[in-house]
């Protein structure tokens, strides 16, 4: 099985852009076209830029959420101000994550594969934890050797 750990985590609030995710949940391509498509937006329009003002540190979180039966996407940072430009607030509860490590050429590459990972090998095989909702996110991290590194954060219970 792939390398993951299990962390408490404290809650946090992450202060994002959003995009409403219009593919069928099962349509992989269909759902990472129209993430790369509203990450060339928020690069383009100044928006990430403008979160990255006023975050608390250097991570980039894409944050992935239901809201009232809609798959939300959102551009995030940790910040404590207010930001007029913001379409949500996401609380990320105390309690205990999944967290897979891991690198890319690209924000996009690192997010897909962290995803694939703990979609699609870590939580089909975990016996003691499960994910059961909530707002999950991709953090990039930072750059190193020419590769960009992060962490997928999921909150799990015990089963």
């Amino acid at each position: 099985m792939t390398n993951y750990t299990l962390e408490e985590k404290d809650s946090f609030i992450v202060t994002g852009i959003g995009t409403e995710l219009q593919s069928d949940y099962t349509d992989y391509a269909g759902i990472n076209k129209e993430k790369a498509d509203f990450w060339k937006a928020v690069k383009q329009d100044g928006s990430l830029e403008t979160l990255k003002a006023v975050a608390t540190n250097d991570y980039i979180f894409a944050v992935n959420e239901a809201v009232n039966n809609k798959m939300m996407y959102y551009a995030g940072v940790v910040t404590e101000k207010s930001l007029p430009e913001a379409t949500r607030v996401i609380q990320f509860p105390k309690g205990e994550y999944l967290v897979v490590e891991g690198e890319g050429k690209t924000a996009e590459e690192l997010s897909n594969m962290l995803a694939g990972v703990a979609f699609g090998q870590v939580l089909p095989e975990a016996k003691n934890f499960a994910y059961v909702g909530g707002p999950n996110a991709t953090v990039e991290m930072g750059q190193r050797n020419d590769l960009v590194f992060g962490e997928m954060w999921i909150p799990v219970v015990r089963k």
